[in-house]
């Protein structure tokens, strides 16, 4: 076993390539492999050996693996010789993919199974017998199982994202699938991390092996501008809105941490007339297959995403990303932002954050080695003007390059009822309704971070006194008493209520004029109302029985 880290700049011309890759491998505009691809391809093309290759996401993984094995296999014999497992669907078609974009005329033939797709339709492309196979774990291990692959012929095992796949929980299907290959297979194991669970697999499957292990020193990408904005949960939506509203093109993934997150956000928006739509696990294969069509051709402009379901999503076009939930590390944060400024394009990457998550941010910005700026959320005056800007370059445009005839007649005929200005007015108000209108807008505050995380929660506007809201963690509070409003409004109520002359609720709202508790829409409610009701169980046993305790005592 030998552990290699490799900084030096290497040429592809360099690592003894055919001519033929070398060919593909420039019309794609390489010139120098990336520190894991100079140091597995020799390896793979030269020795005998099994491969760990340890590398962040982005830093040309597939290719490392993908260009050897073009090389190595032999295209010439109608039989299956490598198998490749990907963690999802999304990343098993971009890696087969990859592939071919390497591939010449007479390079081995690659296809790919997962799970969505027909099964009729992927065991007859089986039946030609393709060299290189590239799929999902559960599906693969079907078509195994069905004999649909022949595993006697297998020369090549490769395992991508390896830590992904054990966190998803298919550990039993790579073992059985491993179990059932030539004991003189090649194993080759990508991952960018190497935890215990990948370390059992290495022991149990593996034999000699070389590691290659490749750390970048500069992990940002510095085509792409870092910026945060502080804000409270309630408001983050509308802050959203107003980012995406500052630009005239807008063509970005939004991460969110859950389906259903994700769901909200993309209908919510969808309601504002804008062009997204989400994607998630719960997504039939096929519609998710539509989704990412009209997103990679335009028809849509927003794709709202979880982590795993945009896992294998290429778009070289996007210049925005927006976190709309903070990744748990930054690993899936370099991921994230890593889809924007490619190809040498200026990409931008905003991230919420709420006070309390400062600190986690900083960690962040602290490993990638780059800057991660505030931002400012737009105040609707400059959002408005921004779009008076635009309209106004439209309408030029429109003027100047564009056939108006059939429109004259009407034009002239609007024009000789009423003043050109409330005519062009009346216009722009049935086109674009209250759009131009600062009113419109709901108010937000810029938050300030909190230094060190707090106390756990993040506190929210306080106005007009008190405070107020649920506590999270080991504490933090959001919300605030205002003189009756809800929280949006005048600071509100949250689990302590607003401090209302009209009788505010110490539970989740306040009380209108009739008394009737209208309740506030809180994921947290329920759970602080298990909480007092256990609470005043035991105080209502406590009460009741503890005079017969005592007296039973004393006749001891």
């Amino acid at each position: 076993m030998s552990e290699k880290i490799e900084e030096q700049k290497v040429k592809f011309t360099d690592l003894g390539l055919s001519a033929d890759i070398l060919s593909a491998i420039d019309k794609k505009g390489f010139i120098y492999a990336t520190p894991i691809q100079s140091g597995v391809i020799p390896l793979l093309l030269n020795g005998n050996k099994d491969i760990i290759g340890q590398a962040q996401t982005g830093t040309g993984k597939t290719a490392a693996f993908a260009i050897p094995l073009l090389e190595r296999l032999d295209a010439s014999k109608k039989e299956n010789q490598a198998l490749i497992l990907a963690p999802t669907r999304e990343l098993a078609i971009q890696v087969a993919e990859e592939i071919k974009s390497f591939s010449m005329q007479n390079s081995p033939q690659v296809m790919v199974v997962y799970g969505g797709n027909s099964i009729r339709n992927e065991e007859q492309a089986l039946r030609r017998n393709p060299q290189i196979i590239v799929g999902t774990p559960g599906r693969m291990q079907h078509h195994i199982r069905k004999r649909n692959i022949t595993m006697n012929t297998i020369k090549y095992f490769v395992l991508d994202e390896a830590d992904e796949m054990l966190n998803f929980g298919f550990r039993e299907e790579i073992e059985e699938i491993l179990g059932q290959t030539p004991t003189d297979r090649k194993v080759l194991l990508f991952s960018a991390t190497m935890p215990q669970s990948i370390l059992g697999i290495v022991k149990n499957y593996l034999k000699e092996y070389d590691m290659v292990k490749a750390e970048a020193k500069q992990m940002a990408n510095e085509n792409i501008t870092q910026k945060y904005f502080c804000v409270n949960q309630r408001d983050k939506f509308e802050a959203l809105c107003r980012v995406i509203e500052m630009e005239e093109h807008f063509y970005s993934i939004i991460f969110c941490r859950t389906k259903m997150d994700t769901d909200y956000v993309a209908s919510k928006l969808a309601a504002k007339h804008l062009r997204a739509e989400a994607i998630h696990g719960d997504i039939e294969q096929n519609q998710r297959e539509k989704i990412l069509a009209r997103f990679k051709s335009g028809k849509i402009n927003i794709l709202v995403a979880t982590d795993v379901a945009a896992r294998g999503i290429d778009v070289a076009a996007l210049n925005y990303v927006v976190n709309y939930s903070l990744p748990e590390n930054y690993e899936i944060y370099t991921h994230r932002i890593g889809r924007t400024g490619r190809a040498g394009n200026k990409g931008t990457a905003a991230t919420f954050i709420a006070p309390n998550e400062y600190s986690r941010l900083k960690y962040f910005e602290k490993n990638l080695k780059a800057t991660i700026s505030k931002g400012i959320i737009p105040q609707p005056e400059e959002i408005i003007k921004q779009k008076e800007m635009h309209l106004i370059e439209q309408v030029e445009h429109v003027v100047n390059n564009e056939n108006l005839k059939a429109v004259l007649p009407l034009a002239q005929k609007l024009l000789e009822e009423g003043d050109a200005t409330n005519i062009v007015a009346a216009l722009l108000k049935n086109a674009y309704g209250n759009d131009f209108d600062v009113k419109s807008y709901l108010p937000i505050r810029n938050e300030e971070p909190r230094q060190g995380g707090g106390r756990g929660g993040f506190r929210g506007g306080r106005s007009g006194g008190g405070r107020g809201g649920y506590r999270r963690g080991s504490g933090g509070r959001t919300g605030g008493r205002s003189t009756g409003g809800d929280r949006r409004s005048s600071g509100g109520s949250g689990y302590r209520g607003g401090g209302s002359s009209n009788g505010a609720s110490r539970f989740g709202g306040k009380k209108n004029n009739n008394n009737k508790i209208i309740k506030k829409e809180n994921l947290y409610d329920f759970p602080f109302f298990v909480y007092k009701s256990i609470k005043w169980v035991f105080i209502c046993i406590y009460t009741s029985l503890m005079p017969q305790f005592l007296s039973s005592f004393k006749s001891c």
